[in-house]
């Protein structure tokens, strides 16, 4: 599951010289579990903030939601089928169990017995089914449509319309279902990997039409799911309340009531140190210091399954035939041009200044916290003007008018566009930080609309690809199981650069091969993946993120670990007011 998250970072500063004199935070010394030892009171409410300068959108189906916001949303009710460990690797104790038939390239998908809907209607192998049906139908208007999906036997064929059903799929009885595909790969062991972990009502959604069901009441107004809580009352764009779902399969949970709201980013810390809110998603960082001993919460932290990007258009994405397809007319085409900017950037300073030490330079689009699979001799774009400059010489981007702005190597002006989005106190400075680093090395870069670009509005122009954006500034939330293909797959939606090339495609299917079911094999292929997307550029990994939640301490029986599922089953609270 692929979400896209706000980039909200901060500069502001040429080099890092002087980042001795800034304190900064170890992530290692955070915990990930509330510590309370009282007695819990019967039942409560739990008042729940995220911050966010820009509303959600409310799409709150696995199916069509894209971001970040609408999945925190989504944590108390939309349970996915899958329990896992600490290294995403799937277990037995979710509401479903998944067997995996590597030589006859099968997957069995058995659901237990008494999962219901939070309509009392059961969950069945017809609901496990139906998302393929969804996603792979032509009509359908969401963003997950990729190579995982056509990985499935049969999926091209109903695609295409040529067939009315997938013929890899097979409904074995009521619980269980078995799916055929083309290719099995080591990530169908881990959550998110190539086997699909959600299921959809379809009783609710089988009389609207795909294309229809996007905007329907049953995404924005009346989800049916089969997490812990329901949805009873949404405000589109600020809050949803939630109550105890009586028919969950695990039991009914501890509290009474669940109340999520959108909090602006510049008054989150204010609201924390009035006790307005028990948990808080999205808290920035970048302000860590004026809020990490608000009295009566506990500071939790970890590391993100994210980074953030700053991504070069190349191309376009045709929607009729599901692939990107490049340009090599683009003005961000030429790797060199790429490269000097990313030799420009001081990511480590930005990390170190703007965010105590919370966020990190990165390296690689593999995440460290794949300790296995991150790419260690990768080192990245490390600061360096003077690189940066001679690799614009040597590409032939020369300043012919003498007015300190280089033209490209035909002798034309060059002015480059860049985008980012607006939120937080770190937004704009780091804006102007990228504008004023590039201006170094005599590059013409100017906010694409002349200012920063509300959330919603920045993905809309960047998924569709408009032209007046060259360049971006973005984040993604990445897969527990980090197989690169979903975001940078010929065939991926969400490859917002617009890359394709043979030898990606190439690397990428090492990556997701059968081969790669060897430990050494995968490593390689992963390894080799990184540094080609290093040296070709078309995104340009700069901050490694870590994130912080202020949680009162009247809640209790709370882990903000990522193997936990069910972490809003069991949370209690142990006093009516905080």
């Amino acid at each position: 599951m692929v979400a896209v998250t706000l980039a909200a970072c901060g500069g502001g500063k040429k080099s890092g010289s002087d980042n001795k004199s800034v304190e900064t935070e170890d992530i290692s010394k955070f915990t990930m579990t509330v510590k309370n030892d009282k007695e819990a009171i019967k039942g409560g409410t739990l008042d729940v903030a995220v911050a966010s300068d820009t509303q959600f959108k409310g799409l709150f189906s696995e199916v069509y939601y894209q971001d970040a916001f609408d999945n925190y949303y989504m944590r108390p009710t939309h349970e996915g089928l899958f329990s896992y460990d600490d290294d995403f690797v799937i277990t037995d104790d979710g509401a479903a169990k998944l067997d995996l038939d590597v030589d006859n390239k099968k997957a069995t998908i058995t659901l237990k017995k008494d999962v219901k809907w939070s309509d009392g209607e059961p969950v069945t192998a017809d609901d496990l089914i139906y998302p393929y049906e969804v996603i792979g139908n032509k009509d359908y208007t969401g963003i997950r449509y990729d190579d995982d999906f056509m990985n499935v036997v049969g999926m091209d064929e109903y695609h295409d319309g040529k067939a009315d059903a997938i013929s890899g799929i097979k409904k074995v009885d009521d619980q269980t279902i078995e799916v055929t595909y083309k290719e099995m790969n080591p990530g169908m062991l881990q959550l998110s990997g190539g086997v699909y972990t959600s299921a959809i009502p379809k009783h609710v959604f089988k009389d609207i039409p795909i294309k229809d069901q996007e905007k329907s009441d049953a995404v924005r107004k009346n989800p049916v799911t089969f997490g812990p809580y329901y949805m009873s009352k949404i405000v589109t764009g600020e809050s949803v309340e939630y109550l105890p779902n009586e028919h969950y399969y695990q039991g009914k949970p501890k509290l009474d009531k669940i109340v999520f709201t959108n909090v602006p980013t510049a008054s989150i810390v204010e609201a924390v140190k009035a006790k307005k809110y028990d948990l808080v998603y999205s808290m920035p960082t970048d302000n860590y210091p004026t809020y990490k001993d608000s009295e009566g919460y506990q500071m939790l932290g970890r590391e993100e399954l994210a980074y953030t990007y700053v991504g070069f258009k190349l191309g376009t994405y045709d929607k009729e035939k599901g692939e990107v397809i490049m340009n090599p007319d683009a003005k961000m085409a030429d790797v060199k041009l790429r490269q000097a900017m990313g030799y420009a950037m001081d990511n480590d300073a930005i990390g170190q200044k703007f965010y105590n030490g919370l966020r990190t330079g990165a390296t690689t689009l593999i995440p460290p916290i794949f300790k296995t699979l991150h790419n260690t001799d990768v080192k990245g774009y490390q600061y360096d003007l003077d690189k940066a400059k001679k690799i614009l010489d040597d590409a032939g981007y020369k300043d012919t008018d003498g007015d300190g702005l280089r033209e490209n190597p035909k002798g034309e002006k060059l002015q480059i566009n860049f985008a980012s989005m607006a939120g937080g106190e770190t937004a704009q400075p780091l804006a102007d930080y990228y504008l004023q680093q590039w201006k170094e090395i005599g590059l013409d870069v100017k906010l694409a609309t002349g200012r920063l670009i509300d959330f919603q509005a920045f993905y809309d122009k960047v998924k569709n690809d408009d032209p007046e954006i060259d360049v971006f500034q973005a984040a993604w939330s990445v897969n527990s199981a980090p197989s690169p293909a979903g975001l940078y797959g010929r065939n991926a939606a969400f490859n917002y650069s617009r890359f394709a090339s043979e030898e990606n495609d190439k690397l990428l299917k090492a990556i997701d091969s059968k081969a790669s079911f060897d430990d050494k094999k995968r490593k390689e292929a992963y390894d080799a993946w990184q540094k080609y997307m290093f040296e070709e550029a078309p995104v340009i990994p700069t901050l490694y993120r870590n994130e912080i939640m202020p949680v009162n301490d009247r809640v209790k029986s709370f882990t903000w670990n990522y193997e936990d599922t069910r972490d809003y089953y069991g949370i209690e609270l142990t006093a009516e007011k905080r």
